[in-house]
C-alpha cells in the first residue's frame, strides 16, 4: 500500500499553489494586516511552513510505533513561529519549498505497516499515519484558501500592482 494518488499529488504539489495565489504581492504587501486582529498573508505562510516542521517532528514519533498522544498545535505558544516571524519572505518561502520537497520524497517511500501507525489527535482522535497526512494537507488548504481571500481583499482595496 503506498499513498492513493489524491494523497500523494497534494503532499508533492498542493503548497505550490501559494506561489499564484501570491504572485504581483511585494512583501510589504504579504505582511500588510489586511484584517486588523487576524493574521496578515505572511504570518498565514509562516504558519504552514514552521507547522511543516512540527508535522514531521510527529510523523516521526507516530513512526516509532508507539502510539503517541499529541496536544493540539496552536502557532501563538510555539516560540520557532515567532522567530520565523521576523525572517524574511523569501526565507521562508525558501525553507517551506526545500522542507516540504524532502518531506514528500521521504513519506512517499513509507512501507505499508508505516502508514497504519497511529497516533492520538486530540480532537480527531486515533489516527493513522495516512490520516494524518491528509489532515495536514487538508489545513494547509485551509490556509492557503485564507490567503486567497487576503490576497483578494488587498485587490479589493487597490493595494496591488501600484493601483
Amino acid at each position: 500500500m503506498h499513498l492513493p494518488s489524491h494523497i500523494s499529488t497534494r503532499l508533492q504539489y498542493q503548497h505550490k499553489n501559494l506561489v499564484d495565489i501570491i504572485d504581483g504581492l511585494t512583501e510589504e504587501q504579504v505582511r500588510f494586516q489586511v484584517v486588523p486582529g487576524k493574521w496578515s498573508i505572511f504570518q498565514q505562510i509562516v504558519h504552514l511552513q514552521t507547522y511543516q516542521h512540527t508535522f514531521i517532528g510527529r510523523v516521526k514519533e507516530i513512526l516509532k510505533g508507539h502510539g503517541p498522544v499529541f496536544e493540539r498545535y496552536t502557532a501563538e505558544t510555539d516560540p520557532q513561529f515567532h522567530e520565523n516571524c521576523a525572517k524574511s519572505f523569501r526565507e521562508v518561502m525558501q525553507d517551506m519549498i526545500t522542507t516540504r520537497k524532502e518531506m514528500a520524497n521521504e513519506m512517499l517511500h513509507f512501507s505499508e505497516p508505516d502508514f497504519l501507525k497511529k497516533g492520538l489527535h486530540p480532537i480527531f482522535g486515533d489516527l493513522t499515519l495516512q490520516q494524518w497526512i491528509n489532515f495536514f494537507l487538508l489545513h494547509e488548504g485551509h490556509h492557503l484558501f485564507a490567503i486567497l481571500k487576503l490576497s483578494g481583499e488587498l485587490k479589493k482595496k487597490g493595494m496591488v500592482n501600484g493601483e
